[in-house]
């Protein structure tokens, strides 16, 4: 495969993506999941347990259940983390999960309650490692990864230490990057900083996140449509500075609307199986 992580070689032809989360975070759910209809696993571990060592052993059955039915080593992963981005110190000091995240060989975090474009830049560094330099100067600084997880991702991705520590990189920052950061822009402080933090240079996708969006406007569950008005004009407002930054918007689909949500750009699909095959009938995928 020209890519290790399936779901960037296909936001690269503008096709959409489809995600799906596993059974079970455990090596056996690895192994099932090995074979996913999905474009891409996420592992939800912002409300669920943040257990590494079932991160580990899930990625570690992955390996062992693949390849995937698109000749990838394993589908990509990405997690959700238990911080938020409130500002640049709260991100400064919850660092530590990103890399720990990475050193386990997934493929992308999405990071909650990006409020802050000061911490989104945080959150970008500590997924780099210091000799990546693209876009560091007036926007980034320094990558902050360190020596020492490369090893256990390098056999989760399939490749050398060495292919690892070149390809570990933030896609579409690094145009050979294997890397997907996104951020939830889900609360009404995150909306009034979405197109400062959708600037920041290795960010690839992003979305409103209703449920938690509608709680900060004072709904406690509106979390599906009918949406309130204010909740529709911050959809709206997420999706222009998507467009504007050259960022993937995240929506749920269903197979009823599907085709009209990618004509409006909607890129990254949360949604039912089903959702997906009218979807890549609709772009003509020929991708598995």
């Amino acid at each position: 495969m020209s890519r290790i992580n399936r779901a960037i070689a296909l936001l690269s032809q503008d096709q959409p993506i489809y995600y799906a989360s596993p059974s079970s975070v455990t090596y056996e759910g690895g192994i099932e999941s090995a074979h996913t209809w999905a474009d891409y696993l996420l592992v939800e571990m912002e409300h669920g347990v943040f257990n590494l060592t079932a991160l580990d052993d899930f990625m570690r059955g992955l390996v062992a259940g693949g390849p995937t039915r698109s000749g990838h080593h394993t589908p990509p992963v990405i997690v959700t983390v238990p911080t938020d981005a409130t500002n640049e110190a709260v991100m400064l000091a919850n660092a530590w999960m990103v890399k720990q995240v990475l050193a386990r060989g997934v493929h992308g975090i999405l990071l909650c309650h990006a409020r802050s474009p000061e911490a989104v830049r945080v959150f970008v560094e500590s997924a780099r490692f210091p000799f990546q330099k693209a876009g560091v100067g007036d926007s980034l600084g320094e990558g902050q990864r360190g020596a020492g997880g490369q090893g256990s991702a390098a056999i989760t991705w399939g490749v050398s230490e060495e292919e690892y520590l070149q390809k570990a990189d933030v896609w579409p920052l690094n145009p050979e990057g294997e890397i997907m950061l996104g951020l939830k822009i889900e609360d009404r402080h995150a909306l009034a900083n979405v197109d400062a933090s959708l600037a920041v240079p290795g960010i690839a996708f992003a979305e409103w996140g209703p449920g938690d969006m509608g709680m900060s406007f004072g709904y406690p569950n509106q979390h599906d449509p009918p949406y309130a008005p204010e909740m529709e004009d911050a959809r709206t407002t997420v999706l222009q500075a998507c467009r504007e930054n050259g960022v993937a918007f995240l929506n749920a689909v269903t197979a009823d609307d599907v085709t009209s949500m990618i004509d409006e750009g909607v890129r990254v699909c949360g949604g039912p199986e089903a959702a997906a095959n009218v979807g890549r009938e609709y772009t003509r995928r020929t991708m598995p």
